[in-house]
């Protein structure tokens, strides 16, 4: 299996080198595949070419949360009035 890995490592890296990206992306992820536990059939058989990866740092530094859309409709609460916020009620008893 290490053999493999290694071989698949090598092709990758001179794809690269002659600036074959397309067959370096499509290695990669067949290393990556094999690396996660897919047999070396599923891996070079698995059609990765329509997979997006995440962009790092698209929510904050080192964030992986992906972007969220509020479903249609949705509005957001309404704000506070500043009047009352931080005001409890008087305790004890109402006066009549």
């Amino acid at each position: 299996m290490n053999n493999e890995l290694d071989q698949l490592r090598d092709r990758m890296e001179a794809a690269a080198a002659a600036l074959d990206f397309e067959e370096a992306k499509r290695l990669r992820d067949q290393l990556n595949l094999l690396r996660g536990g897919a047999s070396a059939e599923d891996a070079a058989a698995a059609d990765t070419s329509g997979l997006s990866r995440q962009e790092p740092g698209r929510m904050g530094l080192g964030t992986s949360q992906q972007q969220v859309t509020p479903p249609p409709g949705w509005r957001p609460p309404p704000k506070p009035d500043p009047m009352t916020t931080g005001h409890a009620r008087p305790r004890g008893r109402r006066s009549s």
